[in-house]
């Protein structure tokens, strides 16, 4: 096998349901003419990390950003992996299925986790087994430079992954995995090895438009664009501060969801075809699938800390989730004329 099939042969071996590589090239700095003439889309003929620029620096001037000031540091790095690593070649892209045959309590009272968080948090999953891969790497070819990232670092992992054959980026945003769906959680691996690419993926989304009206909020503001200051996610996730916070006529909007929003990713057609993960770090706890209002409502530091301390929930932080679990409770009163829950 070639250094490029072994190296993939090993991700696979660590449990990386889907992994690619692209190749990263030279490109300069970015500039105008990454744009087409008259235009504010990125040019296709231009290379990757310049047209990752033009998409970048546009989505930033909408304000599509909301309060995570750190999309805004360093354009320019967060677009060339170069700047990121100096050097860089190549960049292997790894993938883990996180789906499950499990269903969430939707009983009234109930509230709602995004289907990402319901097991283990993917970030220690996935880094220790990149951090394995780094060190197979540095067995096979000696005096190599490399660094990992999952979701953490700053790369537009899932430009990267569609480079690397993963998938393609859907109307939502998201990677699509013709095997795996929706439901892939993605990291990476920067190299300065020059490894073999694999062909890019190809958009299959089509006239497809199910995602975009699935939003509840109106958050995929055109195909493949996310205003993230109207998106679930990140209302009950990234968004700081107290109820005042949240727009009353999103807040509505947000039912019981508590963490997360999967209502795009339910809705494509690609995950049909998915089958359930062997991975037991994501398998669902009692409390993810059904987490009881009246109990997060009550929860203490103390407990937080303790219940979530492996899981992605800990990011929204004790303040962010009550306030969210407070949204829930509005909602469920709303909808059942003011009657408690159970």
């Amino acid at each position: 096998m070639s250094l490029a099939e072994t190296i993939k042969a090993e991700a696979r071996s660590l449990g990386f349901e889907s992994v690619g590589i692209s190749r990263v090239t030279d490109s300069g700095t970015p500039s105008a003419f990454s744009l087409q003439p008259d235009s504010s889309l990125p040019d296709p003929a231009a290379p990757l990390s310049h047209r990752l620029f033009s998409r970048l620096t546009e989505w930033l001037r909408l304000g599509y950003h909301g309060t995570m000031a750190w999309m805004t540091r360093d354009p320019n790095r967060r677009s060339d992996p170069q700047l990121v690593l100096p050097g860089c070649r190549s960049m292997v892209s790894v993938g883990m299925n996180y789906y499950t045959d499990n269903r969430a309590n939707e009983q009234p009272g109930m509230g709602r986790i995004a289907r990402y968080a319901w097991g283990k948090d993917y970030h220690t999953v996935m880094s220790k087994r990149l951090a394995q891969l780094e060190v197979k790497i540095a067995t096979l070819a000696p005096g190599v430079t490399t660094r990992a990232y999952v979701d953490t670092g700053p790369i537009m992992e899932k430009a990267w992954a569609q480079q690397a054959g993963l998938g393609w980026i859907g109307k939502h945003s998201n990677l699509v995995s013709a095997e795996c769906g929706s439901w892939l959680l993605l990291g990476e691996i920067l190299t300065t090895l020059d490894l073999e690419p694999d062909e890019p993926g190809t958009d299959l989304c089509g006239s497809c438009t199910l995602c975009i009206q699935a939003c509840p909020t109106g958050a995929i503001v055109e195909p493949y664009v996310v205003d993230a200051r109207l998106c679930i996610s990140y209302l009950t996730i990234e968004l700081r501060g107290d109820r005042a916070a949240i727009p009353d006529d999103l807040a509505s909007q947000m039912g019981n969801r508590i963490f997360g929003c999967d209502d795009c990713l339910d809705i494509c057609p690609f995950n049909l075809r998915a089958d359930a993960t062997n991975e037991p770090a994501f398998t669902p706890t009692p409390l993810s699938l059904a987490p009881s209002l009246n109990t997060l409502a009550e929860v203490s530091d103390e407990n937080f800390a303790s219940s979530f301390r492996e899981s992605p929930l800990k990011r929204a932080k004790r303040n962010g989730l009550l306030r969210n679990v407070g949204i829930a409770e509005e909602n469920l009163r709303r909808q059942t004329g003011g009657r408690a829950s159970q």
